[in-house]
């Protein structure tokens, strides 16, 4: 059994399609494909797709993995094409690897996140940064399925960031205002601190409250490295696995004579 891990992204307008949504799409799409794909054993067998922290729904995206489980080898740049080519524009598959590691779950421990706060000045957005980075705890509330939950949406965040919006005004949102542009580095932790905890810790330390929902989109999430304070690429190891595999496998080949076939 081979295993391919894919980096896929949720952009525009697809970025409020859910995750079962996507679910139903990819596995469209691996049909459409011909993917020679593992399943599940029971009554009731699905294709072997291990999801690792989706993105909530609402929130674009350029950094979501999955993993899928093949009973026939397969290069994962042709794979990739194919089904990128079978998904909708802006469900899009911008990488893979042959998974040669374990525990990718693992390496997914931050996000790097930027909220597009329009209507804001930016001058507003630093001086809320710099009460939020001043707090030892900035405690939130959110709604559950259990009823009301506090918590503290500050020590989770490693990196708070203000910028003036540079981008192209004819997105998927145009501007016809100020707009600032919020960049942040939060863990993964328990409970969950998500880019919208972060704006009511803003809300709540500075009285920031923007006048339209903002535009969220992750823009990586891997395994935080402590010294440099970045957020690293989970499929490097994996990559890293094949490069490192290809020279001994070539070495240890056994010799082919020249224009010899197969029996």
């Amino acid at each position: 059994m081979q295993r391919i891990r894919l980096r896929y992204t949720k952009r525009g307008r697809l970025r409020f399609t859910s995750h079962r949504d996507f679910q139903r799409a990819f596995e469209r799409a691996l049909r459409r494909a011909e993917v020679p794909m593992a399943y599940s054993a029971g009554f009731t067998p699905h294709p072997k797709v291990s999801y690792a922290n989706a993105a909530p729904t609402g929130t674009g995206s350029e950094a979501e993995y999955l993993e899928i489980a093949l009973t026939e080898a397969r290069d994962p740049e042709t794979l990739r094409v194919l089904l990128d080519e079978s998904l909708p524009a802006g469900l899009d598959i911008t990488d893979a690897v042959e998974a040669r590691t374990s525990g990718l779950a693992d390496r997914l421990t931050a996000s790097v996140w930027e909220l597009r706060l329009e209507g804001v000045a930016v001058e507003d957005v630093e001086k809320a940064v710099e009460a939020f980075l001043a707090a030892e705890t900035v405690e939130v509330q959110r709604k559950t399925k259990n009823g009301v939950r506090t918590f503290d949406a500050r020590s989770a965040v490693t990196e708070l960031t203000a910028a003036r919006h540079q981008g192209d005004p004819q997105g998927d949102r145009p501007l016809d205002s100020a707009c600032a542009i919020l960049r942040l580095v939060v863990r993964h932790v328990t409970p969950a601190v998500r880019p919208d905890d972060v704006l009511s810790g803003l809300r709540a330390v500075a009285d920031l409250a923007p006048p339209v929902p903002a535009a969220v989109t992750r823009l990586a999430q891997g395994l935080f490295d402590e010294e440099s304070g970045t957020v690293t690429d989970p499929l490097a190891p994996d990559r890293e696995a094949v490069t490192a595999a290809s020279p001994t496998a070539a070495a240890t080949a056994p010799a082919t004579a020249p224009g010899a076939g197969t029996a």
